[in-house]
């Protein structure tokens, strides 16, 4: 028997002939939520009621939901129209942003922001495979949503939504294979958050304390041994910046040199760029090409990127949004990396505190580091890039079980790949 002749075409694609399809409504009574008179202190004061929110949902890094950040009290659910929802049930946020969703660990109520799914009959429906499917049908929630303003989802188009309606034995044992790989990802996430405990503490000690010492001194970056020097990133390293070639030359880019921007300033080490550009790329604009083991600097860019630091292990030209701090025999490019790194936030308000301004080679320049004997800065390094491979060692696992969840669940919850289920 042909593998297709297993499916059979249906408004939502080809399913399994033993899947049906039905609507949401069909399965799940759809409630939808708001908000209680923030005037009203009774209603917030010593709340005990989960009162979930789009915020709450967007924090999870799991399907289940504990708790929310604001609770209200019984009084605020007796004297409003709140819809309270048991456990088990799924909730949605269905407006601004929509598509984020989570599974209740225990009753709970919502704002307007969020809709809640209780299942009609429990004998033909598992909870949480029914998440696992909403999850990867984010774009069929966003895309049924309407409003010029902001997008919302509403309830009439939820439950007129068509979903498969596999075996509840195939149901659980799918939800089973999927929460095991999200088992796997719950343990790598807090290995990766023990680890970056690590880190700071280690940098904080070493990086202000350094090893072994026992007298300090007070200075302007701080206290710090007494037998460290202290001199301006300039006196140590050669400062340098690039350019961009002219983007209407397509001829100047995709050549086989990398172009580092401030996107690509990530973790320890940079062996690689997103984009490239060519020789005749850089013989016609300010890129330079610069050589490996100078720390590269994000001197603008989007969100976070402002002040990031990492070191080149490539050679390598750079845009005008990166400086590339080349050190002298004085200091090591990775001690170099952790001191800035350590001091992110004290180095992005060099600039002020809009999201708009940016450093630059004048500023970076006279940015001030402590300076331990080369031996001592060497033994700060290693020990902090040993955490350091152990961080990246977890950030790999992570990213591979990602992989793998994304797809089993486009594999499983479309019936492409089949889980042998023993009946109830």
């Amino acid at each position: 028997m042909s593998s297709q002749s297993l499916f059979k075409q249906t408004s939502i694609g080809p399913i399994p002939k033993e899947w049906e399809i039905k609507a949401v409504k069909d399965l799940f009574r759809v409630e939808t939520g708001t908000t209680p008179s923030t005037k009203e202190q009774d209603y917030w004061t010593n709340g005990s009621i989960n009162w979930i929110t789009p915020t709450d949902l967007s924090k999870l890094n799991q399907i289940y939901i504990v708790e929310s950040e604001r609770k209200i009290t019984k009084k605020a659910l007796e004297e409003t129209n709140l819809a309270i929802i048991p456990k088990n049930s799924i909730i949605i946020s269905t407006r601004a942003p929509v598509g984020y969703i989570a599974l209740l660990k225990q009753e709970a109520t919502f704002n307007q922001g969020c809709k809640g799914l209780v299942p009609i009959n429990s004998e033909k429906v598992c909870s949480e495979f029914y998440c696992y499917w909403f999850l990867s049908k984010k774009f069929i929630l966003q895309n049924l949503s309407g409003g010029s303003t902001f997008k919302e989802l509403s309830k009439e188009r939820l439950e007129q939504l068509k979903i498969p309606l596999p075996p509840l034995p195939e149901q659980r044992k799918i939800a089973e294979v999927l929460s095991t790989v999200d088992e796997a990802i719950q343990k790598v996430d807090e290995a990766i958050a023990r680890t970056e405990r690590l880190k700071r503490g280690l940098m904080q000690e070493l990086l202000t304390k350094g090893i072994g010492h026992r007298e300090f001194k007070d200075t302007e970056i701080g206290r710090i041994p007494k037998d460290w020097a202290i001199k301006k990133i300039g006196e140590i390293c050669k400062v340098v910046t690039g350019g961009t070639p002219d983007t209407r030359h397509p001829e100047y880019f995709g050549g086989d040199i990398k172009w580092l921007k401030s996107g690509d300033i990530k973790g320890l080490y940079i062996y690689d760029t997103e984009e490239t550009i060519t020789k005749l790329g850089v013989e016609n604009s300010n890129a330079k090409i610069y050589p490996a083991g100078g720390v590269a600097i994000a001197l603008s860019g989007r969100g976070l990127t402002r002040g990031r630091t990492a070191i080149i292990k490539a050679a390598m030209a750079c845009s005008q949004s990166v400086a590339i701090m080349i050190p002298d025999s004085e200091v090591i490019s990775e001690f170099l990396h952790y001191n800035l790194s350590n001091r992110y936030l004290e180095i992005r308000n060099l600039t002020g505190h809009f999201d708009r301004s940016g450093l630059n080679l004048s500023i970076v320049s006279k940015i001030k580091v402590p300076i331990p004997s080369l031996r001592e800065q060497q033994k700060i390094a290693e020990i902090l890039s040993t955490v350091d491979k152990k961080l990246e060692f977890e950030r790999k696992r992570r990213e591979k079980l990602d992989r793998i969840k994304r797809g089993l669940m486009n594999d499983l919850l479309s019936g492409k790949r089949r889980v042998k289920a023993e009946a109830d």
